[in-house]
């Protein structure tokens, strides 16, 4: 039974950070939009939260996605007074999305469903020894 645990426990890592991925993804596509008329807000960068959950079935805590919270760092702004959203004064406002951050964070992700992949991997590799070991 703690095979399956540990099975179990992984796999919700393993949605948590493909939901992570996501959200990455989704502020990366989206970092140079801008608004769709003049003087609007552009795309606002989210920021994917994580939460603990006490799974009574499992025994034990599992992680899934927790809100997904707005940036409210200030948008970037470039003059650009032929812009269909410039403002008044010329101004286009742009996403406050960085995308070296964002590159990180996906790194970030990748290695962490990368470490829940393996512990899923080395789970079924022990289950495989432990049966071969009872063949005898």
């Amino acid at each position: 039974m703690d095979f399956l645990k540990s099975i179990m426990i992984a796999a919700s890592g393993l949605k948590a950070q493909s939901g992570r991925m996501r959200i990455v993804s989704e502020n990366i596509a989206n970092a140079n939009s801008t608004s769709r008329k003049p003087g609007g807000d552009p795309y606002r960068r989210q920021i994917p939260s994580f939460k603990s959950h006490f799974d009574r079935e499992l025994g034990a805590k599992t992680v899934e996605m927790g809100r997904i919270l707005p940036d409210k760092s200030d948008f970037r702004t470039r003059y650009d007074p032929g812009h269909p959203a410039a403002d008044a004064k010329g101004y286009v406002k742009l996403p406050n999305v960085n995308s070296l951050v964002e590159t990180v964070d996906l790194q970030e992700a990748q290695r962490s469903y990368q470490a829940n992949l393996n512990v899923i991997s080395a789970t079924r590799t022990m289950v495989m020894k432990t049966l071969d070991i009872l063949k005898v």
